[in-house]
Parts: structure tokens; sequence; C-alpha cells
């Protein structure tokens, strides 16, 4: 913890992830309130959500943030993710913590922000997860769990430094498992595989039915695809004492980094 604590390079990592969460959350849940809009009066039937153009919104920004920024935080932008990868032992638990809670910040100022630029919508619930009609909690738990795992599973394959035969985008790889997600528990539960994006609609619109539905099957599902990944799919070698470090100290890197206030350089080993 205190060797991450001191590095500069670990609190512009922090501050990525709080930044590309505000990011994200504004652009998805922007697009999912948008076919609301322009307001018309006279109108007898309410028009529908496109659930594939919502779907893309969320798989799209996430692929394009975790372009922009993977490279300084890794682009988890989902505390589920972040989680897994904790599990996984690619990052200690301080470093967890401070990602989740830079994650639902973001998530809070984005929606506030969006609150404020769709007040003229009524009513609004600014992206709320909630349950559709007929679906009961351990349903959605279910929806959740399931959906969850399929990208926690996408993201720990794609981003796995042993392997030497993946092509093309990870980033997109990533984006398109959020689209998947979406289309498939969209009509749900709202999608609420990112645990951050439903806490932000829920501080902001002060409702929190259900909301327990929105952390634990998230999280159920990060969980299960990393234990699913890493002790059957593809095992690692490292024994407990390594993991332990990790946990406490943060990933062991191939470079050196030497950090000032003007430059990162790295220097083998």
């Amino acid at each position: 913890m205190a060797s991450e604590l001191k590095k500069k390079i670990f609190w512009r990592a922090v501050v990525a992830e709080f930044f590309a969460m505000t990011l994200f959350i504004f652009i998805s849940i922007g697009s999912a309130l948008g076919y609301n809009f322009p307001l018309k009066t006279n109108e007898t039937e309410p028009r529908t959500q496109d659930n594939v153009k919502v779907s893309l919104a969320f798989g799209l920004s996430i692929a394009t943030l975790a372009q922009s920024i993977g490279h300084i935080s890794g682009a988890h932008l989902n505390p589920a993710v972040t989680l897994g990868l904790l599990l996984s032992c690619q990052i200690s638990v301080f470093r967890a913590v401070m990602y989740i809670i830079a994650q639902c910040l973001g998530a809070i100022v984005a929606t506030a922000i969006l609150s404020g630029v769709t007040s003229s919508l009524e009513p609004n619930t600014l992206g709320l997860n909630t349950l559709s009609n007929g679906i009961n909690a351990g349903q959605g738990l279910g929806i959740e769990i399931f959906a969850t795992l399929q990208l926690v599973l996408c993201v720990l394959a794609t981003t796995d430094r042993r392997r030497n035969d993946l092509s093309g985008s990870a980033p997109l790889a990533i984006g398109l498992s959020v689209a998947l997600g979406h289309l498939l528990a969209i009509d749900y539960t709202g999608c609420g595989i990112n645990p951050a994006r439903s806490f932000g609609s829920a501080v902001v619109t002060g409702n929190f039915v259900n909301h327990w539905i929105f952390w634990v099957g998230p999280i159920i599902g990060g969980l299960s695809a990393s234990l699913i990944y890493d002790y059957i799919l593809a095992p690692r070698t490292s024994d407990i004492t390594d993991r332990m470090k990790v946990w406490t100290s943060g990933q062991v890197e191939e470079y050196d980094l030497d950090v000032d206030d003007s430059r990162v350089e790295m220097k083998p080993k």
C-alpha cells in the first residue's frame, strides 16, 4: 500500500478512472434518455427506446475510453471488473478500493450533470435501474450475474499477459461484450452490470428500491468469472506468497518506473 501511495503514476490512474467514468456515464445514459427528446405536446403514444442504440452507446463508449486511458489505469470503469481483477491478483487491495471510490464519484458527478441537462424531461429517472414488470428479485439477480460474468471473462481473457495469440483490438472486444450484456439484460433490469453506474442514478434520484441487486449480481458475476478463468480455464502457477505480494504491494511489472513531474521513464529490469 505504502509503495503505491507515494507514486504519482498511481494517483494519475485514480484520476483517470474518475474522469473516464464521468464521460462514460454522461455519454451512455445521455443516449438512453435522448429518445424522449424533443418533447412533444399532444403525443398520444409514448416513443419506445431503441435498445440497440443504447447498447451500442454503452459498448462503444467503453471501447473508446478503454483505448484512451487503458495505458494509464487499465480502464476498469466498473467495480465488478475491478473486483474480478483483484481476485485474479492483478491489482492491490488499496488500488481496488481507490478505483471503486473514483468510479462511484465519477458516476454521481456525471448523473448530476445529466440531471441539469435533461431537467425539462418529466418524469426523469436518469437511467435508474429497476426490475421490469413480471421480473422478481431472484430473476433479476440471475440476469445481472450472467451478464456480468461474460463481461469480466472477456476482460480477463483479452488482457491476459500470458497469451501470445491475441490479435485485433482488446478495447473493442470488451466494448462489444458490454453491448452484448445490455442486449441481454436491458429489457429485464435496465442492465446494471456496472454497480457504479447504478449507484450514480440511485444517489441523484434518491431511489434505492432493489438497488442491492445491482451490486450483488455484478459482484457475484465478476468474482465467478475470475475463479472460472484463473482456476479452471487458464490456471495461474503463482503461489499464495506471490499473490499476497500483489494484493499488498501491487502488480509486479516488467519495468521499473522512474517518475518525476515531467516524464515517466521505463527502464528494463
